[in-house]
């Protein structure tokens, strides 16, 4: 199968559907990948990289499209790439479907095989594609928050950590994934009180 990596044209979209170790895996099974110039440069991935594992490197995302049976994105096609598509050719992505009808209309209508990364689960109901992506935004929250607990961003100068003779900052996290779930098991990332609800 020849398998397309284009660049992502999604505003701050920086990431790359596919590393370098993936593309010499795909290789070695006897598939041909394309991926399309500068695709890594967001995710600190060179062409070269790409070369060196045995992937093509293509001009353009209309050549990607054309040549490849099945095309990885990190996140759904923009209107400007609906027309890149075709009729039997394999879509791998986030879809996040129940957020836009008009794309779902436009895949049906157009015939791509649409294989959502956050639809695959395993056996026992674990998503794994979509917990990558949990995980690395429940990890950011933290970080976030302490930004704005900046006075220059409205916060109130507290420190999450707390410093000898001032006490931490006690810290709610309302849900039960991955930060909530740190926070419960006495993660070292947080030294204070931390209540979950």
């Amino acid at each position: 199968m020849i398998i397309g990596v284009p660049k992502e044209i999604k505003n701050n979209e920086n990431r790359v559907a596919i590393s370098p170790a993936r593309v010499k895996a795909f290789c070695q099974a006897g598939h041909q990948v394309l991926v399309q110039k500068s695709a890594g440069l967001g995710s600190g991935i060179e062409d070269v990289e790409y070369n060196q594992a045995g992937a093509s490197i293509i001009e353009t995302a209309k050549e990607v499209f054309d040549r490849a049976g099945m095309i990885m994105k990190v996140k759904e096609p923009l209107s400007s790439e609906y027309d890149l598509l075709r009729a039997g050719q394999i879509l791998f992505t986030y879809f996040h479907f129940a957020s836009s009808l008009e794309l779902t209309k436009v895949m049906i209508d157009r015939k791509v095989i649409c294989i959502a990364y956050e639809t695959l689960q395993t056996e026992d109901g674990y998503l794994p594609l979509l917990a990558s992506m949990s995980e690395v935004a429940g990890k950011m929250a933290a970080h976030i928050a302490v930004y704005y607990l900046a006075l220059p961003y409205g916060g109130r100068e507290v420190l999450m950590v707390g410093v000898p003779g001032v006490t931490p900052a006690k810290v709610v996290v309302i849900g039960g994934g991955n930060r909530g779930n740190l926070c419960c098991k006495g993660s070292s990332w947080y030294r204070g009180k931390c209540h979950f609800t």
